[in-house]
């Protein structure tokens, strides 16, 4: 008897392996530029269903490939408009908690639908309008469908700086890359757009084909999410990651909705004042845990410390953040901490520092309505051996502001 169930299981393991070799099959083909249409077909006769777990795999199957090839941003759009198109409507249909009011999950379809008004109620019609006469009155509208369809991007980095470190804590680094591309070039793209509608010279269609291509996109992003990206992250996250996504969710904010409400399991509970109350002995003082976090939390900058492994292990909580930080990232790599057209910078940076070649750096940078310094600087020991990175990030406008001299107490 023993015998028949472990062949059943072999035959259960080949046949999976057997899928997976026919999806790279798939993927291959897609790369080279079969016709879409064809690909598909044959995914239906000779698959049928795709499961997620079997996404997972091509997913990170995808990511090693293309991470080595370095693909050009039409090209990664082409393949990726190509895979969905074959896998939509084949995926095996996974249950999760649409309809648990201040879910992590329920408030990300919210905000999908919320999108997809903006995008049917008001962006098309507009649109439309804008192709039949591009008056004034015409552009400025659709500027300001652009300022409220970018509120997608807190959508986007809640995904990003939530969701993606716990999947990659299972090994699932897909999303990371590929996902996190897709997002920058929809951001990227109602920036451009609202940028030409802002200084608009007659170009009617060239505006028309940058909207449709958002729209295009963000629906298509709409449906990776909800068919691919939250299945695969519920089948993998706890219970205890959920609660803690949904705690740091107010910090990024929410895209043109609220949660619905808020979502606190019953056996859960956050205790956000238990610590462990002891002293620190440094070399120039003693201080208690509870007065070294107060202090740093205190500073006029943000503070951001990265091992010697490149990990994440501290930043500060202050009043007035400049770029968003949640405590998923404590324990997760720099380079996947930023978008992955930037990740190289972070890179080449962290190298420098390594091999002793520079110390620190610097960069300025206009972000939102803040004049921002960021500054980085290599931790050595005693024996000037590498221990880390450290970030400091401030708002220099009020200090560009200063004039003349103050010598006595404001009143």
């Amino acid at each position: 008897m023993s015998e028949i169930i472990n062949n059943r299981e072999q035959s259960s393991v080949d046949q999976s392996s057997e899928r997976l070799e026919l999806l790279k099959t798939i993927f291959w083909d897609l790369y080279n530029g079969k016709n879409v249409d064809e690909v598909k077909v044959f995914v239906e006769e000779k698959l049928g269903k795709v499961t997620i777990k079997e996404v997972i795999k091509l997913s990170e199957y995808q990511r090693e490939i293309l991470e080595e090839r370095n693909l050009s941003k039409s090209e990664l759009e082409r393949l990726s408009a190509a895979h969905l198109a074959i896998v939509e409507g084949n995926i095996v249909e996974v249950e999760y908690p649409q309809e648990i009011p201040g879910h992590p999950i329920h408030t990300f379809c919210r905000e999908n639908r919320a999108i997809e008004n903006l995008l049917q109620e008001k962006l098309l019609p507009h649109i439309e309008n804008f192709a039949k006469e591009d008056s004034p009155a015409n552009t400025y509208t659709l500027i300001e469908d652009c300022n409220l369809l970018y509120d997608i991007d807190k959508h986007f980095t809640r995904k990003e700086q939530l969701l993606f470190p716990y999947l990659e804590k299972y090994g699932i680094n897909g999303p990371s890359v590929n996902m996190w591309r897709l997002d920058d070039y929809i951001r990227d793209a109602i920036k451009e757009t609202k940028k030409l509608l802002g200084s608009y010279q007659g170009d009617n269609e060239i505006v028309q084909n940058r909207l449709n291509y958002i729209v295009e996109q963000v629906t298509a992003m709409i449906y990776r999410e909800e068919q691919i990206l939250f299945p695969m992250s519920l089948s993998h996250l706890t219970e205890d990651e959920w609660i803690k996504i949904a705690h740091e969710s107010d910090e990024i904010g929410f895209c043109l909705t609220e949660p619905a409400a808020v979502w606190k399991p019953e056996r859960f509970n956050i205790d956000e004042e238990s610590h462990t109350e002891g002293f620190i002995k440094l070399e120039t003082g003693v201080l208690s845990l509870n007065q070294l976090e107060l202090m740093l939390n205190h500073l006029p900058v943000d503070i951001t410390f990265i091992d010697d492994k490149d990990i994440v292990r501290y930043f500060s909580h202050g009043k007035e953040r400049i770029f968003a930080r949640t405590k998923a990232v404590i324990g997760r790599t720099v380079q996947n901490c930023h978008p992955p057209k930037s990740a190289h910078i972070i890179e080449a940076l962290l190298d420098d520092f390594k091999s002793g070649k520079k110390d620190s750096e610097d960069f300025w940078i206009k972000f939102k309505d803040k004049y921002v310094y960021i500054r980085y600087f290599a931790v050595r020991d005693e024996q000037n051996k590498y221990k880390g990175t450290l970030e400091f990030t401030q708002n220099i406008d009020p200090i560009q502001a200063i004039e003349g001299e103050k010598r006595i107490l404001s009143l």
